[in-house]
């Protein structure tokens, strides 16, 4: 069997590198029945500041902050025969916000992943919990070192408990360990010794605090520190923390009790440092600690452990296999060391109970368990489908309108937020505001929230504020209500007109009908002076709707006729073999311009009206749909000719993306369409380059857009009106499709049971 891991790896100086380095020696000497060894290979993970040089296994490596590196790498590994991947994964060793990068890595390999988590969090970020979660789906199994790491990535990521296995940090082979073998010697003294990287969070000042009430009865004590500051922590901070702990002891007056061994030390060495110790302290300062590999080698070693109750410390150290103290609490751990060194039995107890535990321990028998798994999973791997999933209605999360009513106030709907909170001092927009406008309407339309429908006086308040005596409108307002322009821009009158036509179509009672009228009949004739072709499309959206209510009115069809046909003509200006498009650009909100045309087909019956819409949606799919993902254009723009730029990829695209094949479905019937809208929906939910959601389920808003490296976690109005509006369509399309399906089971004889949701015209969403 091949295997690949992906890894930080010696001579790189941390306890991840240590890590993979012992497991790839492990895993090598592991056999199977046939006494034959594995072929293993290493991926290394280098900073961007260096690259060591690495032994001969190490067959490839990946800059942290490189995407592309990654991508690269799942290539290498597919190519390589490898029949199975083994990752560590530790934050702060992949690239992207909180290590994002690692998931478009484990998307792309073609065979099963083994996930190592060496810390998994109770509180995690936005990212980091997204990042974990995404690792479970695409893992074959998740291993953790504790059982409480089995408890949180259940209850807090959603993984399956039969994708978690629990095997322990592994340790070298004490059994026949002397302590004469190392350079660590304090003949004459009791010692009690801490190992590892020093940073603050040690908790080192602990033991220090506490040295001079045991020295009182123990002058032989010598505590000594072995290990080197951390790299991240000296580049920041150089030598300060270790120090103000050479000070602090000073300061104690147990200087002469105290030894720093400053180094990056051998593991020969710190064995025989281990094997040697009378006490082994750990004194970290936080309990949210899962993993320590320094415990476990002292655990491995025998070692007497005295630590505070952080969570890995309460595992390893129950069934009388080490004592716990406070975390900080300098006085109870003084009386736990002097306790102990007076009762050398005790010690010699509980070191027999450690010892005997850690012989499960050794690398040896980790080795085999990863052996058992391996040989498991490539077994029984069976290469997932690449083709998307069908959307379940049933599993989208539920429809809620908290997000909104928060960044609603008796004035509109306020343009942004700091993260999920309203930021006042940015005002309001109509752009908005029609779209909430739309939002509530259709809410209540498809009975999915008839209640929020209160809102949309608040909504029409706002438009019947902000339109100007010659029908145009003010599209910025300020929170203390003075408008910030003279006139809005033609995409909000645009905007407003679409909404205002569905009002007009599908309005609650007549009050809410006459209102809208008001303001169609007095924006109308600015119609045909719109230049931005974007507004001109919503506006066909809007006397889209208009017209259904009113067939039969000409001035409207007119209209609508004048404003497809500039339409037609941008695009017969603009397009060419390898250009399918309205403009040299593609820019924002690019579907809404197919999604006119499909629209105004529906209407007219166009023939060359239906033929450009189609070009232009293959074209623009060409440009943005990549396989099974959405991969948006970015808000820097594709200009004819260039590269794509996804940085800064918009919710209203995504949007925009949703409608336009929705009404290609509804129009066509073909069932691709449909398809093509269930994957543009999905990327609101984690589809996307990036493999996080942008709908936030905590707060139930949408984030602002996918950058190259994060998603931007503030969550404004027009974000979360376009997840929203986006569920909607979905929402509608899926129910009258279920519908039509119940219908013919029932027409076959082969349904006897009707679908008991009563479903709304498919025709509504745009």
């Amino acid at each position: 069997m091949k295997v690949a891991i992906l890894g930080n790896y010696l001579p790189r100086r941390c306890g991840i590198a240590t890590f993979t380095a012992n497991l790839t020696s492990s895993i090598l000497n592991a056999q199977n029945e046939k006494a034959e060894r594995h072929e293993v290979f290493v991926v290394a993970m280098n900073d961007d500041l260096q690259e060591p040089v690495y032994p001969d296994i190490v067959k490839h490596t990946v800059r942290q902050q490189q995407q592309a590196d990654y991508l690269e790498a799942a290539h290498y590994i597919n190519e390589s025969g490898a029949d199975i991947c083994i990752l560590q994964h530790e934050f702060g060793i992949f690239g992207g916000e909180s290590g994002v990068f690692i998931l478009s890595f484990m998307q792309m390999l073609q065979i099963p992943v083994i996930t190592t988590v060496h810390t998994v969090l109770q509180t995690p970020s936005y990212h980091e919990k997204h990042i974990i979660k995404k690792m479970g789906a695409l893992s074959q199994r998740m291993i953790v070192m504790s059982d409480l790491a089995v408890t949180f990535l259940s209850a807090i990521y959603d993984i399956p408990y039969e994708k978690i296995t629990v095997i322990q940090h592994g340790v070298p082979d004490f059994s026949n360990v002397k302590v004469s073998q190392g350079k660590f010697k304090y003949p004459g003294k009791k010692v009690l010794g801490t190992f590892g990287f020093l940073g603050r969070s040690k908790g080192i000042e602990t033991v220090i605090n506490a040295l001079p009430e045991v020295v009182k009865k123990h002058p032989n004590v010598l505590y000594v520190v072995v290990g080197q500051t951390h790299p991240n922590v000296k580049k920041h901070s150089g030598e300060e923390y270790r120090d103000y702990l050479k000070q602090l002891a000073i300061t104690n007056k147990v200087a002469t009790n105290v030894v720093f061994e400053d180094g990056f030390f051998e593991e020969e060495d710190l064995k025989s440092f281990l094997i040697g110790l009378d006490l082994y302290i750990t004194p970290y300062l936080n309990e949210a600690q899962i993993t320590s590999g320094t415990i476990s080698y002292a655990i491995g070693a025998g070692a007497c452990i005295v630590s505070t109750p952080f969570w890995h410390a309460k595992e390893l150290l129950a069934e009388d296999r080490g004592r716990t103290f406070g975390f900080g609490e300098s006085s109870q751990l003084s009386e736990t060391l002097s306790s102990l060194l007076d009762h050398p039995d005790t010690i010699k107890r509980i070191k027999g109970n450690a010892f005997h535990y850690g012989k499960g321990m050794y690398w040896k028998k980790i080795g085999e368990a990863y052996h058992i798994m391996l040989q498991n999973i490539v077994a029984s791997f069976q290469a997932a489908d690449t083709q998307l999933e069908p959307l379940n209605i049933n599993s989208m999360p539920p429809f809620s309108m908290d997000h909104i009513k928060r960044l609603s106030d008796d004035m509109g709907i306020l343009e942004h937020a700091n993260y999920s909170v309203p930021d006042y001092k940015e005002g309001y927009c109509l752009d908005d505001n029609v779209r909430a406008l739309l939002l509530v309407l259709m809410a209540k339309d498809l009975g999915v929230d008839k209640d929020s429908i209160g809102l949309a006086d608040t909504y029409l308040r706002y438009i019947k504020l902000m339109q100007k005596e010659d029908g145009f409108f003010h599209n910025d307002l300020s929170y203390d209500k003075l408008f910030l322009d003279e006139t809005g821009s033609e995409d909000s009158f645009g905007r407003t007109i679409w909404a205002i036509g569905y009002l007009i179509r599908l309005a609650p009672n007549d009050s809410h009908f006459q209102f809208a009228k008001d303001i169609f009949f007095k924006s109308l004739p600015n119609f045909e002076t719109i230049k931005s072709i974007r507004a001109i499309a919503y506006i066909i959206l809007g006397l889209g709707h208009f017209l259904k209510r009113y067939p039969d009115n000409e001035n409207v069809m007119h209209l609508l006729n004048t404003l497809t046909n500039t339409l037609l003509r941008q695009y017969k200006d603009e397009s060419g073999p390898d250009w399918q498009w309205f403009e040299p650009i593609l820019s924002y909100d690019n579907a809404m311009l197919p999604l006119a045309l499909w629209e105004s087909y529906a209407i007219t019956r166009d023939k060359n009206t239906y033929q450009i819409a189609k070009e232009t949606t293959e074209f623009l799919e060409r440009k943005i749909l990549s396989g099974n993902r959405l991969s948006l254009v970015g808000n820097a723009w594709l200009q004819k000719g260039e590269d794509r730029p996804l940085d800064g990829q918009q919710p209203i695209d995504a949007m925009a993306m949703v409608m336009m094949y929705s009404k290609a479905f509804y129009i066509t019937k073909e069932k691709g369409y449909r398809n093509k809208m269930q994957i543009a929906f999905s990327w609101f939910l984690g589809n996307n380059d990036l493999l996080i959601p942008l709908y936030d389920e905590e707060s139930k808003g949408c984030c602002d857009g996918l950058g190259a490296h994060s998603v931007n976690r503030n969550q404004g109005a027009e974000s979360t009106l376009s997840y929203m509006l986006s569920y909607l369509t979905v929402w509608e399309t899926e129910m009258e499709c279920a519908s039509l399906d119940q219908l013919i089971k029932r027409t076959s004889g082969t349904e006897k049971n009707g679908f008991k949701i009563a479903a709304t015209p498919f025709s509504k969403v745009v």
